[in-house]
């Protein structure tokens, strides 16, 4: 009869831990589903974006171009910015064409996978699954997440191989098998943001420090030898695994250019970034507090209970990871000397884990000091949606800002009446928003900045010869009209421009600075720009 007894809690045990792992999966297979649409949909409608697209989309394409993938190159010259693991995603995708769609595809695909890997991050440091659903949830509606995880740059990929290299390392606690991805990690994020792999290896080696000490205290003694990530033995053999072919490829540039690389590329493009501000990006020290502020509401409103809550819960593993990512990170990034908006995006996975936390730890209590800002948030979104739709006569921006006025309003109400889940509320009307979002022509406002490229492309591809020297006289150089023209097309303007004006060349100009050129032919003219040939005297 006891045998029997067992044998029935033995069944029961095995049958709901198979449950739970179906819905493990489950969530993991909804959440990829999730994201992979929200950063697929409508994603090559809008060109390329100044600056980062325009450049890495111009490198990939000569990549698949001249088949040479060792030695990049930016219009003949070369290319010494960054490596190449996004430019080869790029030129991978070039394969289907060259285009906005095939630009952006694999990129954005890897991208979209942090949001499921940051979900099983959250199971491993929350040993729960609600906390880890929410925070994933966040991640997944936060606005510049999924914009920048569009894009065809490499933060998004950056951020997806940093959450791999931390679901890897906590899992080696068990498996140690596992460390072998942290190597294998960090050398893939060195292949696509060169020496950001020292700051987020810091911050992965100082948490899993904290985690080692933690079990150390713990008492397990000779036992908790095994968890110290320094100690496996997979670890070294995936950190000479991941660091072969950044040697191989960082080998192969100095080979080639010499101290040229060494000056372009280490020192120019990433510790004068650390110590100084470079082409003007100069920002006082709060400046990502103030891009979250902008763009990271309404969630942003329970962060700082999110960290309170970790700091009280300092002993767990969640908590250690949100103050020491939080901390290291921000700070770091906070003090650099060029400040770009993009450079916060590794941090928002600490951000999202931290209301994740804040969010279950409210599932039941329902804050009513979140009312007025959710009504407030309510209210100007539905009257600047609808303002600016009937002012533009723009349907989508009337979409917009219903949807996101109802999802904030819906959830007030929710959370004065005390109703539980109020924030899944806010979750579903924020992805639906972001949906409207991504599927209209809003979401890249930065290409209102500036005259559209794609038209003034066209007119030089149809009238200048590809041997033909091209210049412009607006005021900067424009990566994303370079790209579509397949040529460099400097600025030049003023004394210079007028010392050069009898050159065989041809001049881009602004309609307001036609008035001030020499004589000139009109070959062509867009809304915006004019091409001119100098008359030659």
């Amino acid at each position: 009869m006891i045998d029997q007894v067992n044998a029935s809690r033995q069944l029961n045990r095995s049958t709901a831990i198979g449950a739970l792992s179906r819905i493990v999966s489950l969530d993991g297979v909804w959440l990829t589903l999730a994201a992979v649409l929200l950063y697929w949909w409508r994603l090559g409608m809008l060109p390329l974006r100044d600056w980062d697209e325009g450049t890495i989309a111009a490198v990939a394409r000569s990549m698949a171009v001249s088949g040479d993938w060792i030695y990049p190159t930016l219009y003949g010259d070369a290319y010494l910015n960054k490596p190449p693991l996004v430019e080869w995603l790029m030129a991978t995708g070039y394969l289907g064409g060259v285009s906005e769609w095939t630009s952006r595809l694999l990129p954005a695909l890897v991208s979209a996978l942090a949001i499921p890997l940051l979900y099983w991050v959250g199971r491993e440091v929350f040993q729960q699954r609600r906390p880890a659903l929410l925070s994933a949830g966040v991640f997944l509606t936060l606005l510049p997440v999924v914009r920048h995880g569009r894009l065809a740059m490499r933060d998004g990929v950056a951020v997806t191989l940093f959450l791999l290299l931390l679901l890897w390392g906590l899992k080696a606690r068990k498996r140690p098998a596992y460390a072998l991805g942290v190597g294998v990690c960090l050398g893939l994020i060195a292949l696509t943001k060169g020496i950001l792999v020292i700051l987020l290896g810091v911050i992965a080696l100082v948490f899993f420090a904290i985690q080692f000490f933690a079990i150390q205290t713990v008492g397990l003694g000779r036992q908790s030898a095994s968890h110290w990530l320094l100690r496996n033995p997979y670890l070294w053999l995936g950190l000479g695994l991941g660091s072969l072919p950044v040697l191989l490829w960082y080998g192969a540039q100095l080979l080639r250019y010499g101290n040229v690389y060494w000056q372009g590329h280490f020192v120019s493009q990433s510790f004068e970034r650390v110590t100084s501000a470079i082409e003007d990006h100069q920002q006082p020290p709060w400046y990502y507090l103030l891009e979250m502020l902008k763009y990271g509401f309404p969630w942003l409103m329970f962060w700082p209970g999110g960290v309170c809550l970790a700091w009280r819960q300092r002993n767990r593993p969640w908590g250690q990871l949100v103050l020491v990512g939080t901390a290291i990170y921000l700070g770091a990034i906070s003090l650099m000397g060029t400040k770009l908006p993009w450079y916060i995006m590794p941090l928002y996975p600490f951000v999202a884990l931290a209301i994740g936390a804040y969010l279950h730890h409210a599932w039941e209590k329902s804050p009513r000091w979140a009312v007025g800002l959710l009504a407030l948030i309510s209210v100007v979104a539905l009257g600047g949606g609808v303002y600016l739709g009937v002012a533009d006569q723009q349907p989508t921006l009337i979409a917009i800002g219903i949807g996101l006025g109802m999802s904030a309003g819906w959830t007030g109400l929710q959370l004065w009446r005390r109703r539980a889940r109020w924030c899944l509320t806010l979750m579903a009307g924020l992805y639906l928003t972001l949906l409207l979002l991504v599927g209209s022509d809003f979401w890249l406002w930065e290409l209102n900045e500036a005259y559209a490229v794609k038209p003034v492309a066209a007119m030089v591809k149809q009238h200048v010869p590809p041997e033909a020297e091209v210049v412009t006289t607006f005021s900067y150089g424009r990566p994303s009209l370079n790209f579509y023209c397949d040529r460099n097309i400097p600025t030049l303007s003023g004394q210079p421009l007028l010392e050069r004006w009898q050159d065989n060349l041809y001049v881009l100009a602004e309609v307001h600075h036609l008035d001030t050129l020499p004589p000139y032919h009109e070959i062509g003219r867009t809304d915006d720009m004019v091409l001119v040939q100098p008359m030659i005297q």
